[in-house]
């Protein structure tokens, strides 16, 4: 009984550190994805009333945890019984990070103007704010799923070789830390100038320069830390989309064996990601013209 007692122990200790192990593989493979999770959803979580932001923040949140509760059992299901379905779905998420990769780097070069409409927070009633934020809430959740959707699959396909008892608690952790850091990190991101007005304000009364000084840094570092989110969640999201395809394209692996692999990895990347947009952007021109002429 007691010998059968500690076994259990060490196959549990066993797989923790198996746990533990691919965790820390699945978390850096991960990790690139993250720049442009966090980039997308620090911008979608301003512009809201001060005292609105952090609830904002909680509810795109608790929306993210839903996502992936959907996504896991999909996933674990898709793992058991079509494994050699993952790869072609990850090279379809890694398409699409491609194509927003280019997209973005097209909107940097081709400037184009966007209409946008400016409600002053006064001019609306209650109600009115209400619907704009669940607008904004609903589709910060939606561009989450499919960031949370690649998370997972790329989380997955670094522990695809091992058994289901290792990739289910892998990607549960991977699934939980991800959302809290993001969204834990996106929180300290909009109320940065909040910080800095309050620093400001505790400066002035106790006359201390250097608080004052901190906190209009960091009210001017605001906008510049969500370009640079922005900037290098666009790489980041060529290089997972290139990775993807110079480690699971034989063609590709090949002939990029030799190059250094950031470099191999933004080049493919880039050049999937303008590929799959000239078809994108040809077939919206296409059903421009048939439209107007219907």
């Amino acid at each position: 009984m007691a010998s059968g007692f500690f076994a259990l122990f060490d196959d549990i200790a066993t797989l923790m550190d198996d746990v533990a192990t691919m965790g820390k593989v699945a978390t850096k493979k991960t990790a690139g994805i993250l720049g442009d999770d966090l980039a997308v959803n620090a911008e979608k979580a301003t512009g809201f009333v001060s005292s609105r932001e952090l609830p904002v923040i909680w509810a795109i949140t608790k929306g993210s945890f839903l996502n992936k509760v959907i996504i896991l059992p999909i996933i674990f299901l898709l793992s058991a019984f079509l494994p050699q379905a993952v790869i072609p779905l990850l090279m379809i998420g890694g398409m699409y990070l491609a194509f927003e990769g280019a997209e973005k780097i097209y909107g940097y070069i081709v400037p184009h103007h966007h209409e946008s409409v400016h409600l002053e927070t006064k001019e609306l009633t209650k109600n009115d704010i209400l619907q704009l934020e669940k607008s904004k809430i609903r589709s910060a959740i939606i561009t989450d799923f499919i960031l949370s959707l690649e998370i997972v699959i790329i989380a997955l396909s670094t522990v695809n070789d091992q058994p289901i008892k290792v990739q289910i608690p892998v990607l549960i952790v991977i699934a939980i830390l991800t959302t809290i850091g993001v969204y834990g990190i996106v929180a300290l991101i909009v109320r940065m100038d909040d910080l800095g007005i309050k620093f400001i304000n505790i400066g002035k009364k106790r006359n201390k320069n250097s608080l004052q000084g901190l906190g209009r840094i960091l009210v001017a570092a605001l906008p510049w830390v969500i370009k640079v989110l922005s900037i290098v969640g666009t790489l980041a999201m060529l290089l997972v989309a290139g990775g993807i395809f110079v480690h699971h394209v034989h063609a590709i692996h090949a002939y990029f064996h030799h190059w250094p692999s950031l470099l191999a990895e933004l080049l493919v990347g880039l050049v999937v990601g303008g590929l799959v947009f000239i078809i994108v952007k040809s077939l919206w021109w296409i059903k421009k013209i048939i439209f107007n002429q219907n």
